[in-house]
C-alpha cells in the first residue's frame, strides 16, 4: 500500500467518522473485508467465522471510525489489530465453554453397593475399637486433628500443652494404631 492509497483511506474513514457517509464505508468494506476474511482463515478460522467477525470489524469501523487516528497508523494496521484483538477474544470465549463430558468431577458419584456399605462400616467399628485402646491423652488428640479438624497448634493452645507434646502424643497413636488394628482383624 503506497502512501497515496493510504491517504485515500484515511480520507474515507474520516467521512465515515464525520457524516456517516454510506459510499466512503462501501469502499473501505470492498477493499477490507476480503482481506481480513483471508487473514483470519490464515489463522485457522472457518469460512463462517471470519465472515462473521469481519462483519463485527466493520461494524467497529462503522461506528467508531472517530477512533481512528491517521497520525498513529495507517487505517489498514488499525484494522487488521482489531481483527487480530477480536479472534483472541473470541478463541478465549469459545475455549472457557468447551468441556470434557467424560469429566470424573462431572459425573454423579458412583452408588455404595451394599456390600461396600457394611465392609466401611465394619472398618470403622474396627477403627472405632482401635481408637478407643489408645491412652485418654493420645484418643483425645487424634479427635481434636482428625475429627474436629485442629491444627497441631490450636490443640496445643486449648489444652494447655507443648506444642512438642501434642506432635508427640498424635505420633505414639499413629505408631500404635496399626498393631491394635492388625489385631482388630484376626
Amino acid at each position: 500500500m503506497d502512501a497515496e492509497e493510504r491517504q485515500r483511506f484515511a480520507a474515507l474513514a474520516k467521512a465515515v467518522a464525520d457524516d456517516r457517509d454510506q459510499q466512503a464505508f462501501s469502499i473501505l468494506f470492498d477493499y477490507f473485508a476480503p482481506r481480513l476474511k483471508s487473514w483470519l482463515m490464515r489463522q485457522k478460522m472457518t469460512s463462517g467465522e471470519a465472515e462473521e467477525l469481519v462483519q463485527e470489524i466493520m461494524i467497529v469501523l462503522w461506528h467508531k471510525a472517530y477512533l481512528y487516528d491517521a497520525t498513529r497508523s495507517s487505517l489498514s494496521t488499525w484494522l487488521f489489530r482489531i481483527a487480530r484483538n477480536r479472534r483472541i477474544d473470541l478463541r478465549r470465549r469459545t475455549s472457557t465453554r468447551t468441556f470434557d463430558e467424560t469429566d470424573p468431577t462431572l459425573l454423579p458419584p458412583a452408588e455404595i453397593g451394599a456390600d461396600e456399605i457394611i465392609a466401611n462400616g465394619d472398618r470403622d467399628a474396627k477403627l472405632r475399637a482401635a481408637v478407643d485402646q489408645l491412652s485418654e491423652e493420645q484418643r483425645d488428640m487424634l479427635r481434636a486433628a482428625f475429627f474436629l479438624g485442629q491444627s497441631h497448634s490450636e490443640i496445643a493452645e486449648a489444652t494447655g500443652l507443648p506444642l512438642g507434646t501434642v506432635k508427640s502424643r498424635i505420633r505414639l497413636a499413629f505408631g500404635k494404631l496399626p498393631k491394635m488394628l492388625e489385631q482388630e482383624l484376626r
